[in-house]
């Protein structure tokens, strides 16, 4: 059995599908792409890149991601008072928002989301799948007493087949989150993969950096320094 390691892609190509993000449904964006994220992109599918700098780019690149994925929570209009005294009319986050990494990939991504939200609660799901078979199941999941209740950034940054996502937001909706409460935070996601989910949960937000056929599965092993 493997847990947490980037759905046993096996690093070969997915069928061919469609890369163009609008044919997935609206809940699908890709952040837009710039030099800088196609290096960080191509740094970390270097298979030459040492642990330390692919450590240091890919945590670049969540960060980008995460706040893109932040971006896409309900805010409320709000005014404060400058030391001025003047009347600033902004917004603030509605409370209420939560992370869930998907153990053991997704716990790469959560220093991205404290940095961003210094007090944010964050629950764990841990997904085996059979090596032979890559059927999944969840076989441990803490959360917030109230995440039913709560806006809901599902940290996750492989998606080959979309197995594992799969399962773990049947949890959170048996937990009694709604679909359309969950953000999917994604660095990497095949065509193949963004079908099956999209399928499943058409009300479900996924953002990622890139949609491509081939997934670096390596990512897990390499950012932890299992490989």
């Amino acid at each position: 059995m493997c847990s947490g390691n980037d759905e046993n892609g096996g690093g070969s190509e997915s069928p061919v599908l469609s890369q163009n993000p609008s044919d997935y449904g609206r809940n699908l964006k890709i952040l837009d792409t710039n030099d800088q994220i196609k290096e960080l992109q191509t740094i970390i599918r270097d298979k030459n890149t040492q642990r330390s700098d692919f450590k240091f780019y890919a945590d670049r690149l969540i960060r980008l991601v995460i706040e893109e994925s932040l971006n896409q929570l309900p805010y409320s209009d709000c005014s404060v008072v400058t030391p001025t005294g003047a009347i600033y009319d902004g917004l603030r986050y509605r409370s209420g928002n939560c992370g869930v990494s998907i153990i053991r990939s997704g716990e790469a991504m959560e220093q991205g989301l404290r940095d961003c939200c210094r007090s944010i609660r964050i629950g764990k799901i841990l997904v085996e799948s059979n090596a032979e078979t890559h059927a999944a199941k969840v076989v441990y999941a803490r959360f917030p007493d109230d995440i039913a209740h709560r806006q809901v950034l599902l940290m996750y940054p492989i998606m080959a087949t979309g197995n594992t996502v799969i399962q773990a937001v049947n949890v959170l909706k048996d937990h009694g989150v709604k679909e359309d409460s969950i953000i999917l935070s994604n660095l990497f996601c095949t065509p193949v993969a963004a079908r099956m989910v999209v399928t499943a949960f058409p009300d479900l937000k996924i953002l990622t950096s890139e949609l491509h056929p081939v997934a670096p599965n390596h990512f897990g092993q390499k950012y932890f320094g299992t490989d």
